[in-house]
């Protein structure tokens, strides 16, 4: 019998860099046309930032179509993220669980709770920014937000950080070539089983 496929959770605050370590992450593993490790699409009410493309960042759709699909069990997992809703589509993810295929999600962790619960061998993933003044920072510099946004993401994410203790492991981002090394260090361990 062949090797299960893994499903790796990824969680961070916001502003911590999660989505450019998995796009560094997926490039070092996924070379050569293999396919070692697939990223699941998250969908989002909320509006597409400068520069994320539909269907490869997000798939961005209304709060009724969101409420929708819910109602169907379209999603594995679903969060109320301040005035927006995420949600991880099902089909994608055990379709190619079942093909053998590791997957990885990156999502929240009220998101993280509900797959820990359906899938008790997944393997979480918390990315801490480097410091709290730091975090603020980037999200400042983002400006993707504003003032109010700001401070009530840092809320989130300090009462993120304190439940550490749901995850695998933990990964500091204070360099990005240092944090992607260890994510993918992680990945090759835990795929071997």
């Amino acid at each position: 019998m062949g090797k299960q496929a893994k499903l790796f959770v990824l969680s961070a605050p916001s502003g911590s860099g999660k989505t450019t370590l998995c796009q560094k992450l997926l490039r070092s593993l996924n070379v050569r046309g293999s396919k070692k490790l697939l990223r699941s699409v998250s969908v989002t009410t909320r509006r597409p930032r400068r520069g994320e493309r539909p269907g490869k960042d997000y798939f961005f759709i209304s709060r009724q179509e969101f409420s929708r699909r819910r109602k169907q069990g379209k999603f594995l997992e679903w969060a109320q993220v301040l005035d927006n809703y995420y949600a991880t589509p099902r089909e994608f993810v055990e379709q190619q669980l079942k093909l053998g295929r590791n997957v990885l999600l990156s999502i929240d962790v009220q998101g993280a709770r509900q797959i820990k619960r359906k899938f008790r061998r997944a393997i979480f993933i918390f990315i801490l920014p480097p410091s709290l003044e730091e975090l603020e920072r980037r999200l400042k510099t983002r400006s993707t937000e504003n003032i109010q946004e700001v401070k009530a993401r840092l809320a989130l994410a300090r009462w993120e950080m304190k439940q550490l203790r749901e995850y695998n492991y933990v990964v500091l981002n204070d360099r990005i070539h240092r944090a992607v090394n260890r994510l993918r260090e992680i990945i090759r361990q835990e795929g071997k089983g």
